[in-house]
């Protein structure tokens, strides 16, 4: 009985750590007063916007967990403030513009929760799509003269951040 206890407690402990586990390899990236640690899911020969991340869904900006961004100091994005803190980063993709979403939800695995924790949401802004000539393999979140740019196969969206 002892040992049927034990293999009960192994497995309930395990089984929950599987079933969201890191399929994508993960990075911190900074600058100033904003760090981002997200997911970096790769094209894989797939159409990414309008295909496998539909346009008007709201989307993780990564793989597995949601998006981080911390601001170590009050700050802004798209030229709203923004609270020194930390906040879920989601994006809903358009064909022409996106909308980038702060949500004090921390903790989130993907998008799945969002329609419960959307009035949590403490800024959207909207940012205009930029159409690469040849594909980003990998989801890319950098910084760049003032700008947090996302790019992931032909699409980069790029918003004013301090």
């Amino acid at each position: 009985m002892k040992y049927l206890v034990l293999a009960f407690v192994a497995l309930s402990t395990i089984l929950p750590a599987c079933a969201q586990q890191r399929k994508s390899p993960h990075e911190t990236v900074k600058d100033g007063n904003v760090s981002v640690t997200y997911g970096r899911p790769y094209k894989k020969g797939r159409d990414i916007f309008g295909s496998l991340e539909p346009y008007g869904k709201v989307w993780r900006a990564g793989a597995d967990e949601a998006t981080e961004i911390t601001f170590s100091a009050d700050g802004s994005l798209g030229g709203q403030p923004v609270k020194a803190g930390t906040y879920t980063l989601f994006v809903i993709p358009e064909k022409e513009t996106w909308t980038i979403i702060l949500n004090s939800q921390l903790k989130q695995w993907g998008a799945f929760d969002y329609d419960k924790n959307k009035g949590k949401n403490v800024l959207e802004v909207k940012a205009p799509v930029k159409n690469l000539s040849s594909p980003v393999e990998q989801f890319t979140i950098s910084f760049a003269a003032g700008n947090m740019v996302l790019a992931w196969d032909k699409t980069e969206v790029s918003v004013p951040v301090k």
